[in-house]
């Protein structure tokens, strides 16, 4: 195994005088499976190409897109493990001061909009080479998208890129089938047909005859004038993004129509285990050594990832328009190869550090009828309640782990991603969460109400709270019963759409009857390509059309965190102004339920349970942590 060539002399070591494909990202080279450009790197070679890596190349001009020669067939463009807006910004839109997926932490070494940036460059330096696009960026702004950050509604980024194909989803098979046709010499205008991909074509070009497998969204310049016409353009999308009932969407752009194909379907057991088990070296790159490594390894480098796909589908959450809805898993053959290898890592001390995915526990479809009818249109699998067709059974994740544990050499195996406690909870056989809480979790185990007002949690997506206050008992008296004292982090959400000054209210006085003093909280940020962004921008539910309330100006926003965390010194005016405003003056005072006193003396804390110590969240990066 080695790394993929970085440089003009690595294609010389290896006696290439030519690339097949250039591989161009704004993040480091790290050459591990948690990282896009790894993997559609690999698959490429699997397929028997010539691949180098442009890693964050310099973009004042094009030479640097010229490192490599002229590649023969392509380059294959993508902004890195996030939106390189959301790499950039904070959701105050204040420029983040480090970059855990740059070397040293270095922020400034991608541009913004990097796909767009990116792909002009690549049409200066090689005019007739194919660009095809794809990644998370590429993905979520494949049709035209409201922007948070210059708040306006942008067209496609196919458009703006001028790339000639766009991947979205999990790009795999999209690659291996537009890299062998470009092989065999056919051109990019003619490949209209993949599913998982977007082309721009003429409408005359296009055939309308097969109308009963089209949707149409409002064109690009209906949504930018009508936000009605983007709430419905945002339903259609989000509905199609199914690889058994999704038909092919259009959306005109000015002269030219944009085609979405259907999704790509979902790589199976076998395809999964391929690509995991491709020659990665699994760390970044030995030239970023001297500027102190690529922090973004740290998190993953003894992890396995086990599954894809998520149907919870959160509304603020971009995998289900991203990875789709439909669970695969990789075997337990494959899973437990990669964690001997973990063990045999001179830097291994003996820990895993997650077996995981988007969701951890999620190991099987959530029902018998997706097989043939793909996952239900316009719901959800688990909210507002679980669907009464729901198959919950945690047994061949429980037994993956088991043997996981057993390992020479292995001392833990912690499960850090996400547990869906709702669909944890629906499984009748305790054994799962009697381990979870015994073997997999470190003293804290970090769960996701996000809000307790059955108003915010149903525009969320999420359950109801008395499904976290349930999981709260049952892990607290399970973790009692074995002798351990461990706790609930609860991930909590400020000013998402359709949280009132009242609903804020609400959650502070849940936090402060459960003990929960978290210290920090994270407000909602308007990601691409989310049902929640979209009732940000046009204040509608996409799937109602009704209104709905968004708290968008900054003193809203800060009145509704303030809530969140009413117990600091610090947010006592503004925990005041908003109780003031809601007409709340019986919880300003030194009573039981009161939230502040508004003398000068601050009022002590309050005695809680077991979570009042426990740090809310630690840092972290971009979309990736709440899983938009």
């Amino acid at each position: 195994m080695s790394f993929l060539p970085v440089t003009k002399q690595d294609m010389i070591d290896r006696g290439w005088y030519y690339v097949d494909f250039v591989v161009v990202t704004g993040d480091a080279y790290v050459d591990h499976p948690s990282f896009g450009t790894a993997i559609i790197s690999r698959v490429l070679e699997d397929e028997g190409f010539r691949v180098a890596v442009l890693a964050q190349p310099e973009w004042k001009n094009a030479e640097d897109f010229k490192r490599f020669g002229r590649p023969r067939y392509g380059f294959m463009i993508g902004s890195g493990n996030l939106d390189s807006m959301v790499a950039h910004y904070t959701a105050a839109k204040k420029r983040r001061s480090d970059d855990a997926y740059s070397p040293g932490r270095k922020a400034g070494k991608r541009p913004d909009r990097a796909v767009i940036v990116y792909s002009k460059l690549a049409r200066q330096a090689y005019p007739d080479v194919p660009i095809i696009i794809g990644g998370l960026e590429a993905s979520l702004r494949r049709f035209a998208h409201y922007d948070y950050w210059d708040n306006k509604i942008r067209p496609s980024i196919l458009a703006e890129s001028g790339a000639d194909i766009l991947t979205y989803g999990m790009g795999e098979n999209q690659t291996r089938q537009i890299a062998r046709r470009l092989k065999h010499g056919e051109k990019t205008g003619t490949m209209t047909d993949i599913p998982g991909t977007c082309v721009l074509v003429k409408p005359s070009a296009f055939d309308f005859k097969a109308k009963s497998g089209i949707c149409e969204c409002p064109s690009y310049e209906a949504v930018c004038a009508s936000k009605r016409d983007y709430a419905i353009s945002c339903r259609i999308e989000q509905d199609e993004q199914d690889a058994v009932r999704g038909k092919t969407v259009i959306q005109r752009h000015g002269d030219m129509l944009l085609v979405q194909n259907p999704p790509m379907p979902p790589l199976t057991t076998q395809e999964l285990d391929r690509v995991y088990e491709l020659p990665y070296e699994r760390y970044y790159h030995p030239c970023y050594e001297a500027e102190g490594g690529v922090p973004a390894i740290s998190e993953v480098e003894f992890s396995i990832t086990h599954n894809r796909g998520c149907f919870g589908a959160c509304a603020f959450c971009s995998l289900a328009f991203h990875q789709g809805r439909a669970i695969t898993c990789r075997s337990e053959e494959s899973i437990l190869k990669e964690a001997k290898k973990l063990v045999e890592n001179p830097h291994f001390k003996g820990y895993i550090h997650d077996v995981g995915g988007p969701t951890a526990n999620f190991r099987m479809p959530s029902c018998d009828n997706q097989a043939k009818n793909g996952l239900c249109k316009s719901k959800r699998c688990l909210a507002p309640k679980p669907c009464s067709q729901l198959k919950s059974n945690h047994t061949e994740y429980l037994a993956i782990l088991r043997k996981l544990r057993a390992l020479p050499g292995v001392k833990k195996v912690f499960i850090r991603s996400g547990i869906r406690f709702d669909y944890l909870m629906q499984d009748k056989d305790p054994t799962f969460l009697k381990e979870l809480v015994q073997y997999h979790i470190s003293g804290q185990l970090k769960v996701a109400p996000e809000h307790c007002s059955a108003a915010v949690l149903d525009k969320m997506g999420k359950p109801h709270i008395e499904a976290y206050i349930a999981f709260a008992r049952k892990f607290y008296s399970t973790t009692e019963s074995i002798g351990k004292k461990q706790y609930l982090v609860p991930y909590l959400m400020s000013s998402h759409p359709g949280s009132t000054l009242k609903d804020a209210i609400e959650l502070a006085l849940f936090l402060k009857k459960e003990g929960i003093h978290p210290e920090q909280v994270q407000d909602f940020y308007p990601t691409p390509g989310t049902i929640s962004t979209c009732m940000y921008y046009t204040g509608l539910d996409p799937y109602t059309l009704e209104e709905v309330y968004t708290p968008i100006k900054p003193e809203d926003k800060a009145l509704q965190r303030a809530l969140l965390q009413y117990f600091l010194p610090q947010n006592k005016e503004k925990v005041l102004k908003a109780l003031k405003t809601a007409g709340r003056y019986d919880l300003i005072g030194t009573g039981k339920n009161c939230l502040v006193n508004e003398s000068r003396q601050p009022a002590r804390r309050q005695n809680g349970n077991k979570s009042k110590a426990v740090p809310y969240r630690g840092k972290k990066s971009g979309h990736g942590g709440r899983k938009h």
